[in-house]
């Protein structure tokens, strides 16, 4: 199998770096092929301007879904962009490697997701009709594989909990894990996180790594969190809410879920 990570930190010896080679290590062990995008020393350009678009006439005003989807059409995407597309193809799973920094992603991570989602790629995809509101959420260009968030924190796991003051980290990763890789078709599996990553000592770092190569070992077994797909029956469509008889008087980003989720910590 091949496993594209994508990894997010300025610093090629800090906590996630050091993890993401980890796990590369365990894959390439159990025989998998890797490749590693690695944003922040490949310069990568994050922000979406007329740069994107080269064959955008010069007095067209930018939109940038119809643009985004007129050069992925075309053919006309920048380099960096289609290479990314081609290893998100060629690729069986997607782990996005990241500190978790102001409750999401390092703003490089989002430029790489605003990028390299270009409109009929990982969005605007399918038939929208009032029966059916295109290929998303479980289904799209990335269904049939695998991905999973490798995050790291400074804060202590109990502030991430039920009852944390910072939020439970399955709320703050849904926007991500169901947002970004479930809507375009992946399956996603528990995120693995790393808490106290400052603080973390060889034995702490040890046993990180550990946890990381076992998840590694189970990558292609483990089962993914239990999403519901917009297109199998439990949504309303063109209104996009859950069925009336589906958790009745419940809301929040767990209805979303079939079942409860484990944070995969």
């Amino acid at each position: 199998m091949k496993v594209l990570f994508v990894l997010a930190h300025p610093e090629p010896q800090s906590l996630s770096a050091s993890l993401c080679r980890v796990a590369v290590d365990a894959l390439r062990a159990e025989g998998h092929e890797t490749m590693v995008t690695d944003l922040y020393a490949d310069g990568w350009k994050a922000v979406v301007d007329r740069e994107d678009f080269p064959a955008l006439a010069a007095e067209t005003r930018l939109r940038v879904p119809a643009a985004s989807g007129e050069a992925f059409a075309s053919g006309t995407l920048t380099e960096d962009v289609a290479s990314e597309q081609a290893k998100l193809r060629a690729a069986d799973a997607l782990i996005l490697a990241f500190p978790l920094w102001w409750f999401s992603m390092p703003a490089i991570l989002k430029g790489w997701i605003d990028r390299v989602y270009s409109h009929g790629f990982a969005y605007g995809v399918g038939e929208h009709s009032d029966r059916r509101w295109g290929d998303r959420y479980g289904e799209g260009m990335l269904a049939g594989k695998r991905a999973m968030l490798m995050v790291t924190s400074g804060g202590w796991e109990t502030h991430y909990g039920p009852r944390g003051i910072n939020g439970p980290i399955d709320d703050l990763l849904f926007p991500i894990q169901h947002g970004m890789l479930f809507y375009p078709g992946y399956e996603v599996l528990p995120p693995f996180v790393t808490y106290r990553a400052d603080r973390l000592d060889a034995a702490g770092f040890d046993a990180a790594a550990e946890r990381l190569e076992e998840r590694m070992r189970t990558l292609f077994t483990t089962v993914p969190l239990p999403y519901r797909h917009q297109n199998g029956g439990d949504y309303l469509i063109p209104s996009m809410e859950l069925q009336p008889s589906i958790e009745p008087g419940q809301a929040g980003f767990s209805v979303h879920l079939r079942e409860p989720a484990g944070s995969g910590a």
